[in-house]
């Protein structure tokens, strides 16, 4: 598999192409790092290839918040500027910036 650099990195605020979830990126993977029976649960015909890079998102969408693991290929900036909900973004997060929050310093995973 080619390895390819991220497009996004961690504090972006980016949204999800097909589905209407928008969130902030706090981890990058560089490929696929996730489990073979998450993988094969996205159905053949819209599953992205492993050779990208994978975000971790604090995620929301109209009804909840939670963290989603999506391919690059799915995901754009948001450009909305409108505010996250999410309630760990403070944990994780100092402050927004135009599409963008600034990690913490004493974070670490």
């Amino acid at each position: 598999m080619k390895q390819r650099s991220a497009k996004f990195g961690i504090g972006d605020v980016v949204r999800h192409k097909v589905f209407p979830f928008r969130g902030v990126i706090f981890d990058v993977d560089p490929e696929f790092s996730n489990s073979e029976e998450w993988w094969n649960a996205i159905p053949a015909e819209v599953r992205p290839s492993k050779d990208q890079p994978f975000y971790h998102l604090l995620a929301e969408n109209s009804e909840t918040e939670y963290v989603a693991y999506v391919s690059e290929q799915n995901l754009e900036s948001d450009g909305s500027e409108e505010p996250l909900r999410n309630p760990h973004i403070q944990q994780i997060f100092d402050k927004k910036n135009a599409g963008h929050y600034k990690p913490k310093v004493n974070f670490a995973h």
